[in-house]
């Protein structure tokens, strides 16, 4: 029988490596052997300057359900791979991680860890997929949402798109992280109701044309709608009938507030340019204008520069499918175990020198200039590393480091939450207008050269001088 995999139980949504490994884990008496994995990212998607940080809910959700079933089990178990005393673990499985993460909402870049998971090695292995599912997904719409909310200019973005989102866990987390990144609220009824999302929108089409005219379908609908009435005005013709028509309603009725139009195709900056004009000299100045139709952030951005009279867009496919560049592209890796009860790093090297990860325990700092409040730079950190403030700080790109540039009067703020203490959840979540407002206001701490949509400036991530040896040395000592 056909079911949805959106409801219940969903600790089998892993890749089956990760049951085969654990597997091996545990054949090997290697289950509980202390592992470290970092998830990071190696590029900002659409060659932006920075990502937003999204997804924690789910995964932490996730982390507190994780169960195996008897079904599970009796899947695994006719697969012929696992023997009984390892689907005997699975049974009587409990999460006994620590977890550390990024808040959702936090401006992030490449090489970060997000993510850090401390934990007997099957358990930390075994997460990888989810956590990169949840936190791939929503980063890569949070950071779209952003930059289409950026480039609206303080005009309302509303997330207008799940009838094209790849399936219905793409449309409903991918509305939630929408509004992280900034929209004002969006069209997906059941986002509304299980985040407390905004719910927003107009009319289709289809309503207009059930009537025997536009005029009677506009009176219809505002007859219904009085104190929320946007108007669809394309369905024949936007200037001729459209916008006349829905004039005449408004008069008609005696509508003043919460009233607009919407304009889902044709030249959308001529045509808002000629029905402000029309409804500014019909006395409705404050008659809202809303236009859709696939848009982006360098279509927005264009209208407005254009002169288009706009207050609010309706962006769908571009937005929930981050059409431009569909993938995050996050990853998980092993960044240390622990042997003898010390911390030992771990490094993977590879021809690729982007692919090559940082070593080691560790954690995020950002400095922040005092008198500004601007991000400098971001610094990863070896754990329990501070960063000296009040006095002179050194910061050089890892890469280059004759790059290097001292910074004073600053202050330094560890990015990193602890989130799970050994599979017990100690974090608060936020609700989703916090991390709309916390999103909207780190954002905010960036310099408008890293907000550019083209050429950005590079936000530079540092590594701590220890970390940087720690980081040479494993290389030498790898050297073939």
């Amino acid at each position: 029988m056909e079911r949805s995999t959106l409801n219940g139980n969903l600790t089998m949504l892993t890749d089956f490596y990760e049951l085969t490994m654990a597997n091996g884990y545990f054949r090997h008496r290697m289950k509980d052997k202390i592992a470290y994995f970092d998830l990071f990212f190696r590029s900002i998607p659409d060659g932006g300057g920075f990502a937003i940080m999204a997804g924690l809910e789910q995964a932490v959700e996730y982390l507190q359900n994780l169960k195996f079933t008897e079904e599970d089990l009796s899947f695994l178990r006719e697969t012929g791979l696992f023997n009984e005393d390892f689907l005997e673990y699975l049974r009587n499985f409990e999460f006994a991680c620590d977890m550390w993460a990024i808040p959702e909402g936090t401006p992030v870049f490449p090489g970060e860890p997000l993510v850090t998971v401390r934990g007997p090695v099957m358990q930390a292995q075994f997460i990888e997929t989810i956590l990169l599912l949840a936190i791939n997904h929503q980063s890569l719409i949070a950071t779209k949402a952003n930059r289409i909310v950026r480039a609206a200019a303080g005009r309302g973005v509303m997330e207008f798109g799940t009838r094209r989102a790849h399936g219905g866990s793409g449309a409903v987390l991918g509305a939630r992280a929408a509004y992280i990144g900034g929209c004002i609220g969006t069209a997906c009824a059941l986002a509304s109701r299980d985040f407390g999302i905004p719910a927003l929108g107009t009319m289709a089409h289809s309503w207009i044309q059930m009537f025997n005219d536009e005029y009677e379908a506009f009176k219809a609908y505002a007859s219904i709608y009085p104190e929320n009435c946007t108007l669809l005005v394309d369905t024949y013709n936007t200037l001729k009938s459209g916008v006349p028509n829905a004039i005449r309603v408004f008069r008609e009725l005696g509508l003043t507030d919460h009233i607009g139009i919407r304009i889902d195709s044709g030249d959308v900056t001529y045509l808002s340019k000629r029905a402000r004009a029309m409804l500014d000299e019909a006395g409705f100045p404050q008659c809202r204008i809303v236009i859709s139709n696939s848009l982006d952030e360098y279509i927005i951005r264009d209208v407005i520069l254009q002169g288009a009279c706009i207050d609010a867009f309706g962006v769908g496919e571009r937005l929930i499918t981050s059409k431009s560049e569909p993938v995050f592209g996050g990853v998980y890796k092993l960044a240390a175990v622990e042997e003898e009860g010390k911390v030992v790093p771990r490094i993977k090297i590879s021809d690729n020198v982007e692919k090559i990860t940082d070593p080691g325990f560790k954690t995020v700092y950002r400095l922040f200039e005092k008198d500004t409040h601007k991000a400098i730079a971001d610094v990863i950190t070896l754990d329990g590393e501070k960063i000296p403030e009040g006095s002179e700080y050194e910061i050089f790109d890892p890469q280059f480091i004759w790059k290097r540039k001292t910074v004073s009067h600053f202050y330094a703020k560890n990015l990193r939450v602890r989130i799970f203490d050994k599979g017990k959840l100690v974090y608060s979540l936020p609700s989703i207008e916090e991390l709309r407002n916390y999103c909207l206001a780190q954002v905010d701490t960036l310099w408008e050269e890293i907000l550019r949509f083209e050429n950005p400036h590079e936000y530079y991530v540092d590594l701590s001088r220890d970390l940087w040896i720690m980081k040479n040395e494993l290389l030498e000592e790898h050297r073939c």
